[in-house]
């Protein structure tokens, strides 16, 4: 049965949908008391992202007189939002589609959805922290939610601030892992009886020594062990992660070995993912260089480089920070919703199965 079948029959509030509508119009009120502008940008593109462990969804466009180019689906518009900061933009906002293959199609995630990024110059991911807490509580106000909600048979309380724990500290809190080094993981993860799994060193550091890549022993570790320890009942934010595991990200001045980037968790659910962006287009491309070898060591796609991007990020001479929230998943939380297709309209299981 469809959404549209399942909202008429009564199956599926259409309240729901109500408040979904609401809650993208209170994030746009912020913005725009906030004094962002509000941009476009392309949704498809001739060079999209390089990340390993996205899948592109491609595509071919023609012109008027037959001439066809390869094309592909943002899995995020943060490309073209940089250039538009190196353009002299200083605060952007933009709610947008962005796609990726091999999602599941249901439970968190849908090959199509809905994301929310903004771009602030002369600012940090502390500065995008308080900017996502106050968000938030905006939308939560203009929905007349007090600072506690119910989701899933709990109480979340969103009162400021929310709580914040280094990746440092949760891996030693909930998994007893003190050393984030490459080595000292893989020790952990053996005497965990954590499987090697065959894949080749994949960091842009060359920190990856001769076996598995950081990102699959960190993960191992931190999925089964850390992130679903996280207070439910809480909203965090759990900052500085290895620098391996932020390829867009600027890292500590006084340690390389961070990235000043944060994710945000409320109800078990990640909603947001952040950076203090990189600016440095040398370190960039070679960031990218990396990236495209561990996509050709995993037999997926290899795509150019956005020389024009890296042309942007030399022209930006203020720090800036960004970040991308899943409107969806949002929405789930507000509206008391498990599963993603139940505040999309036509979910891809729908159209697809």
């Amino acid at each position: 049965m469809s959404n549209w079948q399942r909202i008429k029959s009564g199956k599926l509030g259409k309240e729901i949908f109500i408040k979904r509508a609401l809650i993208i119009k209170s994030i746009r009120d912020w913005f725009w008391a906030a004094d962002f502008l509000e941009v476009e940008t392309p949704e498809t593109v001739a060079l999209p992202g390089q990340e390993p462990y996205l899948q592109v969804l491609d595509t071919e466009i023609a012109d008027d007189r037959g001439q066809k180019f390869s094309a592909s689906l943002i899995t995020s518009p943060e490309y073209a939002m940089k250039k538009l900061l190196a353009a002299g933009c200083e605060k952007i906002f933009q709610i947008t589609k962005a796609f990726r293959g091999n999602e599941s199609f249901g439970g968190l995630h849908n090959p199509e959805f809905t994301i929310l990024e903004w771009y602030r110059q002369n600012a940090s991911y502390i500065d995008i922290m308080k900017d996502t807490e106050e968000l938030v509580a905006h939308v939560l106000a203009k929905l007349n939610f007090s600072d506690k909600i119910n989701y899933q048979g709990m109480e979340i309380d969103f009162s400021l601030p929310w709580e914040r724990m280094s990746v440092a500290e949760a891996m030693a809190k909930f998994a007893g892992v003190g050393d984030l080094a490459y080595e000292s993981l893989i020790l952990s993860a053996r005497e965990k009886g954590y499987k090697e799994s065959p894949t080749p060193p994949r960091l842009p550091s060359g920190r990856g020594g001769s076996g598995e890549s950081y990102d699959s022993v960190f993960f191992k570790i931190f999925l089964n062990e850390v992130e679903n320890k996280f207070d439910k009942t809480r909203p965090i934010i759990i900052y500085d992660w290895p620098a391996e595991l932020g390829a867009l990200a600027k890292t500590k001045n006084d340690n390389p070995r961070v990235a000043e980037r944060f994710e945000a968790y409320a109800g078990g659910l990640e909603i947001a993912n952040a950076f203090s962006e990189l600016l440095d287009p040398a370190e960039q491309k070679q960031r990218f260089l990396a990236e495209q070898k561990i996509r050709r060591q995993d037999g997926k796609k290899v795509y150019p480089i956005d020389e024009d991007l890296l042309a942007a990020l030399g022209e930006i001479k203020n720090p800036c920070g960004g970040i991308a929230l899943g409107v969806d998943r949002l929405v789930m939380l507000l509206t008391n919703q498990k599963e993603i297709n139940n505040v999309i309209f036509f979910p891809a299981k729908e159209l697809f199965y």
